[in-house]
């Protein structure tokens, strides 16, 4: 597939300045992927009301979660301390 002149031209400088290093960039973006759904999970428990197994399903989902994002963090912080961030 090839793509048009325009939409060529009009990508043709996104990536050049970098404000970090991509693994940095990463932590972060997926730091707030996280956190954008963690705070979903409390409506969906409430939304299986009367469904037990469902509620359990989504309590663990956001513990999982929970347990994701404090990782990130520790990861962000162990970038910051060794100023690779």
């Amino acid at each position: 597939m090839t793509t048009s002149p325009t939409i060529e031209k009009e990508y043709e400088h996104i990536g050049e300045t970098s404000g970090c290093k991509n693994h940095d960039h990463d932590l972060i973006h997926e730091l707030s992927k996280r956190l954008d759904g963690v705070w979903r999970y409390d409506q969906y428990i409430a939304n299986a009301e009367g469904q037990e197994n469902l509620q359990k399903f989504w309590q663990s989902v956001k513990a999982q979660e929970q347990d994701n994002i404090c990782e990130i963090k520790k990861l962000i912080s162990q970038q910051i301390e060794a100023k690779c961030f």
